[in-house]
């Protein structure tokens, strides 16, 4: 599973050259945040939407196409109001990145860094680590399973390995020591 790529930029300069790379990379970009309804998970499609977000409603769309799955360029001031509130709910989805620079896809801004993890990740990660299920670790987060999954998908991604035994161990060696 990859991990859509979120973007909140302060230029429209800077949201081109972002949009530029993914199309390269094979991403099919379209302007406005709203999706149609026939379809819920379009993560298939590797669609990449973009756009001013001048107001709360078009940042619940940003959010809810990003949780649909799509990849989400947004131009807004990410250190404002409205941006701070959008990179937090983008941020519960995934990275966010707030400069145009290339980053490797699912890797976190600061290298191998667990704080680049979202809170659910960690927790399940944790959750692992102390022997618990994926299931079990799902429903004492209150998450679906499906979910839980891909949470320990996008960690795996960050972590740059392959099964979750293995982002687990990644995690352990790298959370920070009590």
């Amino acid at each position: 599973m990859t991990d859509a790529p979120h973007y909140v930029l302060d230029s429209a300069a800077d949201a081109t050259g972002v949009l530029r790379r993914l199309a390269r990379a094979g991403w099919n970009t379209r302007e406005g945040f709203a999706l149609p309804d026939a379809t819920w998970d379009v993560t298939g499609i590797r669609l990449a939407l973009y756009g001013r977000v001048p107001d709360a409603d078009t940042a619940a769309l940003a959010v809810l196409a990003a949780a649909r799955g799509a990849a989400v360029v947004a131009i807004c001031d990410p250190y404002g109001d409205l941006g701070r509130a959008l990179v937090d709910d983008l941020s519960r989805l995934g990275v966010v990145h707030r400069d145009a620079e290339p980053h490797e896809q699912g890797r976190p801004d600061s290298g191998d860094d667990p704080v680049a993890l979202v809170p659910e990740q960690r927790a399940l990660l944790e959750r692992l680590a102390n022997g618990e299920t994926i299931a079990a670790a799902a429903a004492a987060e209150f998450l679906s399973l499906r979910t839980a999954n891909r949470r320990i998908a996008q960690a795996r991604d960050v972590f740059g390995v392959r099964t979750t035994r293995e982002a687990v161990i990644a995690y352990l060696r790298q959370r920070p020591r009590p």
